[in-house]
């Protein structure tokens, strides 16, 4: 029997690799609903993780090219982890944009009742599930709903004369503040796009709670914001104040969207740089990726779930989840990733004479080419995820939240332990097995299944099954994708050729990914863009396959050859780019 030996030189990269996804596991993929959070929609979410990976792109080659010319690597990457800290710990600290009720409607106060409608549209009456659940579903309870109604001076004197505010009573124009209690079982539908509440009763400034009532010739007709505490009437309001076209006026979004750049940078440069280590470290043996790798599923997986139940303990009573706890979790657990990504013994030696003409050289090969589109491919249906997985959870849990983030946690959890996990440890065998290019139709075959999946969900706890896919749609591609830009990379061009296809990958597919689901979710629901980009990769497999196959038929080419062979292929490959004008630097 062979000895087992450890490689103890590679300790700090499996640290890091744990630590690192450990550290922003408890706020990167809670930061599109925490957005929705502070205010905004889902088309200007979308616009958001449009602009940030373009920002990766240019970051990651520029980054990656500086570091290797310089041989910094190890400073570069501990310099993005210390930024990414900072913007993170910032981002908590960035104020709602409007704090007040977000919707307008009309409320009457006449003949001896109150009610409010939602007749001045354009209303979201286009939502049959919501309109479903309160005309038939939710009989018996009772939604609050903070109105901000401005009044004229007579107004002002119905409600200090009929509604007991004696404060009020000659004030002039002014804004009226109160909160509305309306049962649901009181609810009519109109034949026109819109929905009447009736108020029976309300909290009023003074503390009291009454019936609001207008007899006679006292009536109160005016148009009021309105913002109320259950997910299914909000979803029948009118659209929202804060309209996606005036939202750059307001300073919160360019402080968030600032934030987000910065950390979103520090994040896309550690991971490229980090990841040419990681195979500068393993040498001649790259297909042992998967296992360093797999540290940082575990990491990502326990400390996501931990940070979906902190948050729920956190903000066990309140309206809105409290992120305090997760983001100061995270900062820790990154100072500690700092300390250990410090014992790392790596120099970099290799060097190349001309980066630029290297680096050129390698991508107009048609092979590349091809895989670089496959990357942008699987980049854009990766921005869905990463981005509105969670809104579309939080759209099929409606009002009953209070254990959401915890679910949203366990989706994190099973992702990556039960998925990514045993994937990476896979991923240099299948890779071998299978070759890069089936293994990349396969992934985009898993791809449009997964996505059908979640068109059809109607429980949101149906999901955690369907997260073991993750295993092949991120754990399987990652290594796939990784090992292959480390074989392809002349020497001295590592962290420059991981930011290129890193750029491809986030910088234009995820990117793109991110502003169709924005615009998607939007027009139509998170079920319909899934079901939509599931579609779209089911057919993107067929194409990747039928290519394939006519090009291996038809062409000669040794580059097609290669492309589409096993792992020993890529070996060769390899070998052929010392012809390059390299310099070895001691």
């Amino acid at each position: 029997m062979g000895k087992f030996t450890v490689n103890k030189k590679l300790w700090p990269m499996k640290g890091h690799y744990f630590l690192w996804n450990a550290g922003t596991a408890p706020v990167t993929p809670f930061l599109s609903v925490y957005a929705k959070q502070l205010g905004f929609s889902g088309f200007v979410v979308g616009i958001i993780y449009t602009i940030m990976p373009i920002a990766g792109m240019f970051a990651k080659p520029i980054m990656g090219a500086i570091a290797d010319k310089y041989r910094c690597q190890k400073k570069m990457f501990m310099t993005m982890i210390v930024i990414t800290a900072i913007a993170f710990t910032c981002l908590q600290y960035v104020p709602k944009i409007d704090d007040g009720p977000n919707f307008k409607v009309r409320l009457y106060c006449e003949y001896g009742e109150t009610a409010f409608d939602t007749c001045i549209g354009p209303s979201n009456m286009t939502n049959d599930q919501a309109l479903t659940a309160i005309v038939n579903g939710l009989p018996g309870k009772t939604t609050q709903c903070r109105m901000a109604c401005p009044l004229n001076t007579k107004q002002w004197d119905i409600v200090a004369d009929g509604w007991g505010e004696e404060q009020f009573k000659g004030r002039e124009s002014g804004v009226f503040n109160f909160t509305a209690h309306a049962p649901l079982e009181k609810v009519m539908q109109f034949n026109a796009p819109c929905v009447y509440f009736r108020i029976m009763n309300a909290t009023l400034p003074s503390g009291r709670v009454q019936p609001p009532k207008c007899l006679g010739d006292n009536i109160i007709r005016t148009i009021c914001d309105v913002s109320c505490d259950m997910h299914e009437v909000n979803a029948l309001l009118p659209k929202p104040v804060l309209s996606d076209e005036n939202v750059t006026s307001y300073y919160q979004f360019w402080l968030f969207l600032g934030l987000m750049i910065i950390a979103w940078i520090g994040q896309a440069v550690v991971v490229s740089v980090s990841d040419a280590i990681c195979f500068e470290l393993l040498a001649d043996k790259p297909n042992k990726y998967g296992i360093q790798r797999s540290f940082g599923s575990l990491g990502w997986g326990v400390f996501s779930i931990i940070a979906g139940l902190v948050m729920d303990a956190m903000s066990s009573g309140e309206a809105e989840k409290n992120y305090t706890g997760v983001f100061y979790m995270s900062l820790a657990i990154l100072v500690l990733d700092l300390l250990v990504a410090s014992r790392l013994n790596y120099d970099q030696k290799k060097m190349s004479a001309s980066i630029l003409r290297d680096v050129t050289r390698l991508l107009a090969n048609i092979r590349i080419f091809i895989f670089m589109l496959w990357c942008i491919f699987v980049g854009l249906c990766t921005g869905l995820i990463w981005n509105f997985l969670f809104w579309l959870l939080e759209e099929l849990a409606g009002d009953n939240k209070e254990w959401m983030k915890t679910l949203e946690g366990l989706v994190m959890a099973i992702q990556c332990l039960g998925g990514e996990l045993p994937f990476f440890f896979l991923s240099g065998w299948i890779c071998k097995k299978l070759g890069h290019v089936h293994s990349m139709t396969l992934i985009l075959l898993v791809i449009g299944i997964r996505y059908i999946l979640y068109s059809i969900l109607t429980n949101p706890w149906w999901v955690l099954p369907i997260e073991l896919l993750n295993g092949i749609t991120f754990g399987l591609f990652y290594a796939c994708m990784a090992s292959y830009a480390s074989i392809v990379a002349p020497p001295g061009t590592s962290t420059t050729v991981q930011g290129l296809v890193g750029a491809a990958f986030e910088g234009i597919g995820v990117s793109i990914g991110s502003f169709l689901g924005g615009y998607f979710h939007d027009k139509y629901s998170a079920s319909i863009t899934f079901r939509i980009f599931g579609i779209a990769s089911l057919i993107a497999c067929l194409l990747h396959a039928l290519v394939q196959y006519i090009v291996m038929r038809r062409s000669s080419n040794k580059d097609f050859r290669q492309y589409s062979s096993s792992r020993e292929n890529f070996e060769i490959f390899a070998d052929e780019q010392q012809e390059l004008t390299l310099v070895e630097a001691y």
